[in-house]
């Protein structure tokens, strides 16, 4: 099986000792969590728990990481897709994964933003021109797929004649 890690290490030994970014643990023989470089979390399905030489967990846990750090991105749709495809390839025993623990924030703010945008008859285009924001980020900011960071979502609110402001969760 293609293992795409050795293309950026020399040998094993440098590979494990390489500290990434992207911290994985076991949770059970089937679980394994994910924190990625921005804090979010992710629950993969990959039976590293079931084997019982530690070197080897500790091996394929190592390639989680490498694939979460290679692949990390805001565009969290496309990072998922890419995280997918790479665990295959790098040989770990891998059968899906959560959208993360801020998918949830992300889909209330993009329908947020789509709501204002519509009530202020703004069509996306043209907020996305507004913004200097491409086109497509906006979609798939306002359909949550995107995570942004404040200074795009400072651009929006105020293109949208919004502000930013930290208010109480609504119970």
């Amino acid at each position: 099986m293609k293992q795409e890690h050795k293309e950026y290490f020399a040998s094993d030994k440098e590979f494990l000792a390489h500290e990434f970014k992207s911290k994985a643990r076991i949770i059970d023989e089937t679980m394994v969590e994910v924190v990625a470089p921005d804090g979010e979390v992710f629950s993969v399905l990959a039976r590293i728990g079931i084997y019982t030489n530690e070197e080897t967990r500790h091996y394929q846990l190592h390639i989680v990481e490498y694939v979460f750090d290679k692949n990390f991105s805001d565009d969290k749709e496309l990072m998922t897709n890419n995280i997918w495809r790479d665990l295959l390839q790098n040989g770990v025993t891998f059968m899906g994964m959560s959208s993360g623990n801020k998918q949830a924030e992300r889909t209330r703010i993009g329908n947020k933003i789509r709501q204002i945008r519509k009530e202020k008859g703004i069509e996306a285009k043209d907020l996305a021109r507004l913004t200097n924001i491409n086109a497509a980020n906006l979609s798939r900011i306002e359909q949550g797929k995107y995570s942004v960071g404040l200074d795009i979502l400072s651009k929006l609110a105020s293109a949208l004649g919004h502000h930013i402001d930290i208010v109480p969760n609504q119970m």
